[in-house]
């Protein structure tokens, strides 16, 4: 669990050195893959001591997905168009290609790998469920043309799960026009 600056006893987080730690991750989940990073070469990619590492987080799982969790908030955001459709393709769209194309993407992907085998991991995965929370921005959005969507939680595995899926079985995004196809299907079952 990340330690934040407001509850540790100590110096406070240095931003700098706290961006520096983050962008570390990135690259070297790019350069050398999840399981060769080490807490150790993360602090020295990020020119700060390992104590300042573990001062703010016990695990590189931990890291990784503070790292994501800040891209997801940046890159997961779909533009308003004010049809309930063309707003969950929109979405979709961004979804897609942020899993394939998006270092962020490639470091979400890494960490679910992880959470298959690490209950650790898995936690951190389910409790921060970063994927879910970019999704219900839109689908609050869209409820209105839509009565019949249940909760947000399923809602939002509806619409996020067969991207996810085609995207870790096969490494690849589905096409524009399957992804229109799944966002008009649940609108479509999404209404009375």
């Amino acid at each position: 669990m990340q330690r934040s600056s407001a509850g540790a006893p100590g110096r406070p987080r240095s931003e700098a050195a706290r961006r520096a730690v983050l962008e570390a991750v990135d690259d070297l989940l790019v350069d050398v893959g999840y399981a060769a990073m080490t807490m150790k070469g993360i602090a020295e990619r990020a020119g700060v001591g390992r104590q300042t590492v573990y001062r703010w987080w016990a695990t590189k799982a931990e890291i990784l997905l503070e790292a994501c969790a800040e891209d997801v908030r940046e890159e997961l955001v779909a533009p308003r168009v004010g049809e309930a459709r063309e707003d969950l393709l929109g979405y979709l769209v961004v979804l897609d290609r942020f899993l394939v194309e998006s270092p962020a993407g490639l470091a979400f992907r890494a960490l679910l790998g992880e959470a298959q085998h690490d209950p650790a991991v898995r936690a951190l995965v389910r409790d921060a469920d970063l994927l879910a929370l970019a999704a219900r921005d839109v689908l609050v959005r869209v409820r209105p043309s839509a009565p019949a969507m249940p909760d947000l939680p399923l809602a939002a595995v509806q619409l996020i799960g067969p991207v996810v899926t085609q995207v870790l079985a096969t490494g690849e995004g589905l096409p524009r026009d399957l992804l229109a196809t799944h966002a008009a299907t649940l609108l479509r079952a999404w209404q009375p």
